[in-house]
């Protein structure tokens, strides 16, 4: 990657490769094509271009000559031209040949097929057992029929966090991978989950896995592609904004492909113009005409197992708040007594070899450049015995790469790679993720009360939910908080802004003596 400006992207002689990989991987092979690539900065001086040249040098990179201005100058000629364009030995194509490259419907190779599903049988993280495996049989089962020749078909399959969902959805992907006249897609709506998977299988996966935005995957056919929609509940669905009662999105995937299976949990809706329910399914397929399928995952695998947090958690974001006190002993939780004491925590378990981040509500500015230095913005306030403290610490950065900076990771990998635990997550980052440890700040977005909670929608900064009224903020944000409690294999501490909801959090679950399980760290 190279910085341009305060911009990182690929270097040019990467970005040549990945399309010389994707004219290898996604034409027809009876076109027969030889692909060659080379780059052409048409305004770049020699010691640019002998300096980018310089950084390829051993890596792929360096398969793709890089020329610049002073390497083909006005007047030059042809058969000069011809050679260092790397075409002096070719005989230009018939008229016939460009009509069929032009008009050739673009799908996966055989071969690009064959590593996809070799890289997904062979990681450790996509292995399924139990009723994930089960889930998996049912949804071979539900799409069986397209191959004798019956299209149109709708599989859901529902889910709290941790039981599965997107392992299941990869390693269908990989099993598809092995039909014949397979042409087949994973899709997410979370550009964080698509990097993530993407990172997990291979650059080679590009194309077979890529992220949903209001755009369709090219290449689809509705005889033969099976697209998997995971985080479903992340869709864009807007009901202002739809041209009958069912999702456009939605309704335009059926229509181009042979069956749509989708995964969902309707509790991790986040955003009024996200999300669908299983019962919108169900009436879209009813109402076109197709198969309906329903797999619910009740086994869950996050959290330690620990059937007894999740449903600790469904019961204090349920919108009463009445949850029981908890005396679980299968899961570390706990409430921290301040900011500082939570991240001493998280330091600790980084040092201990464990992953561990911190989150909040999203109830403080997000101005910061996408680059550091970031800007500490999230800002906590606090009073003890021994005086008045201020907590500060950045959002996650913004920045699309894989890295952002020293230490700073970019927003997709902000929950698995080097220096994530010093930067504040939010829903939209941590969603789809999970880590050993997690840290969970609740803003004065909700407050907890006898009666219920209370929803506060001016104290959020969220712009996707600007505009709501109290009652309809609620469920957002206790889905919100719900997807970061849920983020934690193995423990979990809570710390509220708001003190009324913190003395709720510890006649609830407690406080652990200090020194128990936290140390003083140097930051």
């Amino acid at each position: 990657m190279l910085m341009v400006g305060d911009r990182e992207v690929l270097h040019p002689g990467r970005q040549v490769g990945g399309y010389v990989a994707y004219l290898n991987d996604w034409v027809p092979a009876e076109l027969d094509l030889e692909v060659r690539g080379l780059v052409y900065l048409h305004n770049a001086s020699a010691e640019l271009t002998g300096h980018l040249s310089a950084l390829a040098a051993g890596g792929p990179s360096a398969a793709f000559p890089l020329l610049g201005a002073d390497d083909l100058p006005i007047g030059t000629e042809a058969p000069l031209l011809a050679e260092r364009l790397q075409c002096a030995d070719l005989e230009p194509a018939d008229r016939q040949t460009v009509s069929d490259f032009l008009l050739a419907q673009h799908r996966p190779s055989e071969y690009l097929l064959a590593r996809v599903a070799g890289a997904i049988e062979g990681h450790d993280g996509f292995r399924l057992i139990g009723d994930q495996d089960k889930a998996r049989q049912t949804i071979h089962r539900a799409i069986e029929a397209i191959e004798r020749g019956r299209p149109g078909h709708i599989v859901a399959v529902t889910g709290g966090p941790g039981t599965g969902k997107t392992a299941i959805a990869a390693r269908v992907l990989g099993d598809l991978c092995h039909r014949d006249d397979a042409n087949p897609r994973l899709l997410s709506p979370s550009g964080t989950l698509t990097q993530q998977l993407s990172r997990a299988v291979g650059d080679t996966a590009k194309g077979l896995i890529s992220t949903l935005t209001t755009t369709l995957p090219r290449g689809l056919s509705k005889e033969s592609s099976i697209v998997l929609l995971d985080e479903a509940h992340r869709a864009r669905t807007d009901p202002l904004r739809r041209s009958s009662e069912f999702p456009d999105l939605f309704t335009r995937l059926i229509r181009d492909c042979a069956a749509l299976v989708l995964f969902l949990d309707e509790r991790q809706i986040v955003r009024p113009n996200e999300g669908t329910t299983l019962d919108e399914l169900r009436r879209l397929a009813r109402a076109r005409g197709y198969t309906f399928a329903h797999i619910d995952l009740t086994t869950q695998f996050r959290c330690g197992g620990s059937r007894t947090y999740l449903d600790w958690i469904d019961a204090l974001l349920a919108e009463d708040g009445q949850a029981p006190v908890w005396k679980g002993t299968d899961y570390d939780l706990a409430v921290a007594g301040n900011p500082a004491e939570l991240e001493d925590w998280v330091i600790t378990k980084q040092h201990a070899g464990g992953s561990a981040r911190i989150t909040a509500g999203f109830c403080w500015p997000w101005d910061s450049p996408p680059t550091p230095p970031l800007s500490s913005e999230v800002s906590i306030p606090w009073t003890d015995e021994t005086g008045d403290h201020l907590w500060q610490r950045p959002w996650n950065s913004r920045a699309g790469g894989i890295l952002a900076g020293t230490d700073t990771p970019g927003r997709a990998f902000w929950a698995t790679d080097q220096g994530g635990h010093q930067q504040i997550g939010c829903v939209y980052t941590a969603q789809g993720m999970e880590y050993d440890y997690s840290a969970v700040i609740l803003g004065d977005d909700i407050t907890w009360t006898p009666a219920g909670w209370r929803a506060r929608p001016e104290q959020s900064r969220d712009p996707a939910l600007c505009g709501l009224s109290p009652r309809q903020y609620l469920r957002y944000a206790l889905n919100t908080y719900r997807v970061l409690a849920t983020r934690g294999t193995r423990g979990t501490r809570f710390y509220s802004t708001d003190s009324d909801t913190q003395d709720r959090l510890r006649a609830l679950v407690g406080r652990h003596p200090a020194g128990s399980n936290t140390q003083a760290v140097p930051r």
